[in-house]
């Protein structure tokens, strides 16, 4: 049983491929770089390849097929960076690698206070020596609304974390959950620009969702509102974010992922030019901290994502069949597939 593995970096995920690898009887190839045209023929011979973030188009799916690829598997939760029809249609089975919520939510929870702290503000001056303390007044959490947009697994213990801060916690989501309601009260959309002091963003990224907040829903929130977001960057209409900022409306925003950000995370690009403006001047602004789409990466994190990626192409493999060993040939559905 044979599966290429891309984008695998050496200095944390390469050991645990290598020690799950021999746990599970699986052939690895490791390939630090990330699946390409040029690269395709790394995966002839193995059913299953196992990806990072890269783009996978209809045209770069069709190459991988061609070299017997019949399993794909993203080592994310997120898969919105796969052209699902088109997988669909080669005969290629998407899956994902979801990982614990308590990194995310810890982090979402720490960019909301360095936000309402204005911690940026606050290193920068440490770093060049000034103690001064004007402009860097904060609020506390327990005089605020926090709306929380996506009540997933991630969102929950969001809520569940800001729940001993004394806040007004507000919920949104298309499917309500009775857990965030001990904590939370379910409001719409509407409610949430109108009464949140904070907004965080738990949601997946869907033809639905995308660009949800905009020019017209900054413009219904309340001024200085704090936009905060670990889900995907074009949730938020990066544009529309920083005429916000400029204008006042939005008084700080904590962004651990930004529109168009492919290609940029996770390299080394401190000596190019880079085709994203709109990154640029959100760093700029001493009330925006901008991360790198990092939110995730814990030790439990990577361990997770490398173990369940592998034994998710190893159930394929097997056919799916229940491993309980009962010899009843019940069918087991792979847990991490999304198609």
């Amino acid at each position: 049983m044979k599966v290429t593995v891309y984008s695998c970096r050496e200095f944390d995920e390469k050991e645990l491929f290598i020690q799950y690898g021999k746990e599970l009887g699986l052939e690895l190839v490791l390939c630090p770089d990330a699946p390409s045209f040029q690269n395709v023929a790394l995966a002839k011979g193995s059913d299953c390849m196992d990806i990072l973030t890269t783009p996978m188009t209809e045209e770069l799916l069709g190459a991988f097929r061609e070299a017997g690829v019949r399993y794909l598997v993203t080592r994310t939760i997120g898969y919105d960076h796969i052209d699902i029809k088109a997988a669909k249609k080669l005969g290629i089975t998407v899956a994902n690698a979801p990982y614990g919520p308590h990194g995310v939510a810890d982090y979402a929870v720490m960019l909301i206070l360095m936000s309402i702290r204005k911690m940026k503000r606050i290193i920068e001056r440490t770093n060049i020596q000034d103690y001064t303390l004007k402009g860097a007044q904060g609020r506390e959490l327990k005089d605020m609304t926090i709306g929380v947009i996506g009540t997933g697994r991630i969102g929950r213990t969001v809520i569940s974390n800001l729940s001993g801060f004394g806040s007004k916690l507000l919920a949104y989501d298309l499917m309500e959950n009775e857990e965030v309601k001990k904590y939370a009260e379910y409001v719409t959309l509407e409610e949430i620009w109108k009464q949140a002091d904070i907004i965080t963003l738990h949601a997946p990224l869907t033809g639905e969702s995308f660009h949800m907040i905009g020019e017209d829903t900054i413009a219904k929130m309340k001024d200085g509102v704090v936009i905060i977001n670990t889900a995907r960057g074009a949730l938020i209409d990066s544009e529309a974010l920083i005429a916000g900022i400029e204008s006042g409306k939005v008084g700080a925003a904590g962004l651990d992922v930004v529109e168009n950000e492919f290609d940029l995370y996770y390299y080394d690009r401190k000596s190019d030019v880079l085709h994203n403006r709109e990154l640029a001047v959100l760093r700029g602004f001493p009330n925006v901290t901008v991360t790198h789409h990092m939110a995730f990466y814990t030790d439990e994190c990577v361990k997770t994502v490398v173990r369940d990626s592998l034994e998710g192409c190893k159930i394929f493999m097997e056919g799916n069949t229940n491993p309980d060993g009962s010899g009843e040939g019940k069918q087991r559905k792979n847990p991490w597939e999304v198609v």
